[in-house]
């Protein structure tokens, strides 16, 4: 029972961890029509930052972080007003600039901080346990940052002005830009906020995993996988589905062993798609 538990706890972490992933991933593609390739490289953006400003300039963690989260939002700001608005229009040039974008941030990884990772331990150690339930202190902080943000995405889309414009042009972009929602500073806002949300997990999680520039190709994977199986352009959806997936991996990583976890997972997105092919949330996709 205790490992249920204890398994059960890695997987809300997890799933947090996926959450902020997904969130960004979606908005971009909901709002923009854009599917974002240089994710992943913003998640590692914000490792690097986060590294760089912490253990180079010596800089207290959170502060180095919150740098990290505004420096990755900023990048992203400036590629989409001077690349991406240029070709928003035509899908397969957005594939091809983000595609590039994120080769060309890793070279500038491996040539600025080498391939091999960085001693970057989390700040904090230690376990929490009670009875046989054990919870790393590391990965708490991680939940309750992660669970954070996520509240204030929400608070952001569902909420305030700027959420119900951005909400508007994901449902009919041309009909928003008629009754004067303004594109051209909206579109830029939600890329920053993407990419500073990926930016935020690279940050939060490159300590406790590992910090190298290809690891945004697993990243890269895992949130475009969590994206439709809750259905592109769904923030409820991708929410719900990166929980799911946390959940699956955890357990499965448990009592089936890696392998056999990462079988089950993507068994579980076979089935669904089968029943629902829009995605648990999803509605048909618009064109972009």
């Amino acid at each position: 029972m205790d490992g249920i538990i204890t398994a059960g706890l890695i997987g809300v972490s997890l799933g947090a961890q996926y959450a902020l992933l997904a969130l960004g991933f979606t908005l971009i593609f909901g709002i923009l029509g854009v599917v974002n390739f240089a994710h992943g490289g913003f998640y590692v953006l914000g490792g690097y930052l986060t590294y760089y400003f912490s253990a180079s300039l010596g800089l207290p963690y959170a502060l180095a972080l919150l740098l990290a989260v505004l420096g990755s939002g900023l990048l992203g700001y400036l590629l989409e007003t001077l690349i991406l608005e240029r070709v928003i229009k035509d899908s397969q040039s957005t594939l091809m600039v983000t595609l590039g974008f994120y080769l060309i941030m890793t070279t500038a990884f491996v040539m600025t901080f080498g391939p091999e990772a960085p001693q970057f331990p989390f700040p904090v150690t230690g376990v929490w346990r009670h009875g046989g339930v054990y919870f790393p202190y590391a990965n708490l902080i991680v939940l309750m940052v992660s669970l954070l943000a996520i509240v204030f995405v929400y608070w952001l889309v569902y909420r305030t002005n700027v959420g119900r414009s951005l909400r508007a042009m994901s449902e009919e972009r041309q009909v928003a830009s008629a009754l004067g929602m303004r594109t051209k500073t909206l579109f830029p806002f939600a890329f920053a906020l993407a990419t500073g949300l990926a930016g935020l997990t690279g940050g939060l999680v490159t300590p406790i995993l590992s910090l190298t520039p290809h690891i945004g190709d697993p990243v890269l994977a895992t949130s475009f996988l969590i994206v439709i199986l809750g259905g592109l352009g769904s923030v409820t959806g991708a929410t719900v589905a990166a929980f799911i997936v946390g959940m699956v991996e955890a357990y499965s990583a448990v009592y089936l062993g890696g392998s056999k976890g990462a079988l089950a997972l993507f068994l579980l997105v076979l089935v669904v798609l089968v029943v629902k092919p829009s995605g648990l949330m999803g509605k048909e996709a618009r064109k972009a």
